[in-house]
């Protein structure tokens, strides 16, 4: 039995490495989020994304695969959120959607 050479561990340790600077990355993101959220969105959405109101949408029950619903509803606004377009800039709403997966109920 072969076993992998030395450009195989390198490329090991470099897909490692790059996941580790991916992690942190994403730790960043949310913790900028999270500041985001409480400056903007916690009066109506509540701390820690509760809801603390019967017409907020609770956040906590965003799913990964809705990120341009959320995205959408902080541009343009939804029901009597109003929109948020020209207050916060793409990359804050990023933050924002990091840190509401990062706190949401389900994983995906």
């Amino acid at each position: 039995m072969k076993l992998p050479g030395p450009s195989f561990a390198i490329a090991t340790c470099l897909l490692a490495a790059s996941h580790v600077g991916a992690s942190k990355a994403d730790e960043q993101a949310v913790r900028r989020g999270a500041r985001l959220y409480a400056n903007n969105c916690s009066t109506c959405h509540g701390d820690d994304l509760q809801n603390n109101s019967t017409i907020a949408f609770d956040l906590r029950r965003l799913k990964g695969d809705e990120h341009s619903r959320f995205v959408h509803s902080v541009t343009n606004g939804k029901n009597a959120m109003p929109s948020w377009e020209g207050a916060l800039d793409e990359a804050q709403i990023e933050d924002l959607w990091n840190y509401v997966r990062a706190n949401a109920y389900s994983p995906d």
